[in-house]
């Protein structure tokens, strides 16, 4: 570079005085000394691509300078790039065009912070079993006996977890060691939930609604109500519904025949599109011997549900039919009655229901217990007394129900005793008496009050709803029977 500036001199030198020659002199020095400063393309290449902005002021820079050297040496350099100053024209449009990419990147979505995937908890499941309680079930999970305790007082003034019963299942979720949550499945639309806070538990009781649908079943009796009900395709506590609502006019131990029939509209429970179980009858028909029976379901105004005959008359009876379920007749009532173990004529007053020992006794209708305990050949015997001036007797008992006695209050149905053998007798059965005012009935026969009927403010409700579901129970028994010819 200072060898050109040199010759510079020497040219100028040469052409011009000595007052020029020093100005030019000058000149040469600053244009020398500027393009010094001016880094060349392969220096600005070696120094990496630390920004475009930079690049472009060099080429600006270095574009100048050329420009200005041609200038002074008066030589327009042909090839020469010049720039190019754009029409306004062309400026707006590439002034909408940088609008136009600007709006378009402001529409494009932003992506959204990452959300951590929740690790799965691994809960681990036990089945209750008989004999099963809180201490079994934890101790089967791997936990202490501290554990129990502190469960045990969470929910010391609540109902979870009070009573287990098998079918019924727990869950645990525990880490390191540790107890964080328990679910007791009581049933599938209903669980309890405990969650660990600190020293103590948090419960919430969880309940699911289930989706109802209407099912139709009908069959004839060939075996039995029970076998035929379920090849009806109906479940079983279904079947056991069904004899409990026609129990108080058909004693199903004894006047069932071959050839009886049935027809059943009942609900199905769904949860999730799954069969869960079976709710209640709505409507159903019995014919025995020829003679039908129907009960419907109404709900009244205020909520109170019921079954009742289409001519509104209740289906509960003052008292049961029969006080044991699906017991067989070994005796029926006979006053001319040779007893098995006398062997000679004694009245029978009553039927025997021949049962294993220990099968339930029930109360046959609401009222107070007037006797209990021994009396001669009948063995163990309860009497209960009840309105219009009828006892009723239950003897052979194995042992009675705790906590009653005489005096004690009973509701139909109600557990009172249990099956056996005590007094004289040859075998496990119940003895069991019907008396109207001191004289002894026939169980089987005797004509049984009815409970009340729908009341008079509720008819024109009723038999609205009554005339749906028979037709209801017509129009289903036909669709099956064209459907299985």
């Amino acid at each position: 570079m200072g060898s050109i500036v040199s010759n510079l001199i020497k040219v100028i030198g040469n052409r011009l005085p000595t007052v020029h020659l020093v100005a030019a002199s000058v000149c040469a020095i600053i244009i020398g000394f500027t393009l010094m400063l001016v880094p060349s393309e392969e220096v600005s290449a070696t120094r990496g691509d630390n920004s475009s902005t930079r690049v472009a002021q060099q080429e600006t820079l270095k574009l100048d300078l050329d420009l200005g050297s041609d200038t002074l040496s008066g030589n327009a350099m042909p090839n020469t790039p010049t720039a190019a100053v754009p029409a306004p024209e062309q400026e707006i449009t590439d002034q909408k065009q940088a609008a136009a990419i600007e709006a378009e990147v402001d529409k494009q979505p932003v992506d959204a912070p990452e959300v951590p995937i929740k690790a799965a908890e691994n809960w681990v499941d036990y089945k209750v079993t008989s004999g099963d309680n809180l201490s079994t079930l934890f101790k089967r999970a791997g936990l202490s006996a501290r554990d129990v305790y502190l469960v045990s007082e969470a929910t010391r003034d609540k109902d979870a977890l009070k009573r287990l019963y098998p079918g019924e299942s727990l869950s645990f979720l525990i880490e390191n060691g540790e107890l964080k949550k328990l679910k007791h499945l009581i049933n599938p639309l209903k669980q309890v939930v405990l969650e660990q806070d600190g020293e103590n538990y948090n419960i919430k009781t969880l309940e699911q609604t289930p989706d109802i649908e209407h099912r139709f079943a009908q069959g004839t009796i060939e075996n039995s109500l029970f076998l035929d009900g379920e090849k009806a395709g109906m479940p079983s506590n279904t079947i056991m519904e069904m004899a409990a609502l026609f129990g108080w006019d058909v004693d199903f131990a004894l006047d069932i025949r071959k050839g009886d029939s049935f027809r059943v509209i009942y609900e199905e429970k769904k949860l999730d599109g799954k069969t869960i179980g079976a709710g209640a009858i709505v409507a159903a028909e019995f014919t025995n011997q020829g003679t039908t029976f129907a009960t419907l379901r109404y709900t009244d105004s205020k909520g109170n549900t019921s079954y009742f005959t289409p001519k509104g008359e209740s289906m509960r009876k003052a008292f049961l039919r029969t006080p044991v379920d699906f017991a067989r007749i070994s005796s029926n009532f006979n006053l001319s009655r040779r007893h098995p173990v006398l062997n000679r004529i004694r009245a029978h007053k009553g039927v025997d229901y021949a049962a294993s020992t220990g099968t339930p006794i029930k109360a046959s209708g609401d009222g107070k217990i007037i006797y209990r305990g021994v009396k001669g050949g009948y063995g163990n015997v309860i009497i209960l007394q009840h309105g219009n001036n009828i006892n009723t007797l239950y003897a052979h008992m194995s042992r009675f129900k705790k906590g009653l006695s005489a005096g004690s209050r009973v509701k139909q149905g109600q557990l009172i005793g249990y099956v056996g053998q005590s007094g004289m007798v040859t075998g496990p059965h119940l003895h069991y008496e019907f008396q109207v005012n001191g004289v002894h009935k026939n169980p089987v026969t005797v004509k049984l009050p009815h409970a009340d009927p729908v009341a008079k403010s509720e008819r024109a409700s009723f038999q609205s709803v009554a005339q749906t579901l028979m037709a209801q129970l017509e129009t289903y028994s036909s669709t099956q029977v064209a459907s299985a010819e």
